[in-house]
């Protein structure tokens, strides 16, 4: 079942470790068949140099195991939750990621200071609230997607626009249109952290980009009127 996007999902979670954005197992990433309403998914605890196809495991819109021999990751509750509220999703990528995790465990958004930023991801990148004691005893990682969802509708954010996001004193969440996307979306996030975090080391009094340049350098990538790259070849 599914054995194409089985392949594909093995292929983006090895994609996390030569990106050095994962250390042993801390980290996954799935994509989503929408017309069957499945998604495949890392087991979990299983070293990446390990992997096989094979061992992808099939998981339902409701969180049930459709078909796999082994447990999938301790996550796939958040995934269920983002694949159900966000439709345009295709793929997610779950890390702990050196840079992007510390301002996740400082509690801050990413703030946009320039336009390798502004070319991703339009605005900082938002870092949620914890969990309260009551939502991580009742379901943690249901309550972890049920939050994220929560934050981008109640500030009207464009998962599309935002590709992701930190979830305090945790780690990343990152998204796409396939796992591949959702994997180059987490290196993007990764190095505009590290990049965020050096500006405020040499200039702690740096503000924002200005917003015109913002918009230019996002919109030139992703608006009506895009020109950033080549026509699709005939």
């Amino acid at each position: 079942m599914l054995e194409e996007l089985k392949e594909k999902v093995w292929q983006a979670n090895l994609e996390l470790p030569k990106h050095n954005l994962v250390t042993f197992t801390w980290g996954n990433a799935s994509a989503i068949d929408r017309e069957k309403g499945l998604f495949v998914i890392k087991p979990s605890g299983v070293p990446y140099e390990e992997l096989k196809p094979e061992d992808m495991v099939v998981i339902d819109l409701e969180g049930n195991k459709v078909e796999g021999d082994l447990n999938p990751s301790s996550d796939t509750p958040t995934h269920v939750v983002l694949y159900r509220e966000f439709e345009t999703l295709g793929g997610i990528v779950h890390t702990h990621s050196t840079w992007a995790t510390s301002w996740a465990q400082a509690g801050r958004d990413i703030p946009c200071y320039g336009t390798t930023h502004a070319d991703y991801i339009y605005g900082p990148i938002p870092c949620v609230r914890n969990l309260t004691k009551e939502e991580i005893d009742e379901a943690y990682e249901t309550n972890t997607g049920a939050l994220i969802a929560e934050h981008f509708h109640s500030h009207n954010l464009d998962p599309d626009a935002v590709p992701g996001v930190l979830c305090k004193n945790h780690g990343v969440f990152t998204w796409g249109k396939s796992a591949d996307k959702a994997v180059y979306n987490a290196v993007v996030f990764e190095e505009c952290a590290k990049m965020a975090a050096l500006t405020e080391m040499i200039n702690p009094e740096v503000v924002p980009a200005p917003q015109e340049l913002q918009d230019k350098h996002y919109y030139r990538k992703h608006g009506a009127n895009a020109y950033y790259g080549q026509a699709p070849r005939k």
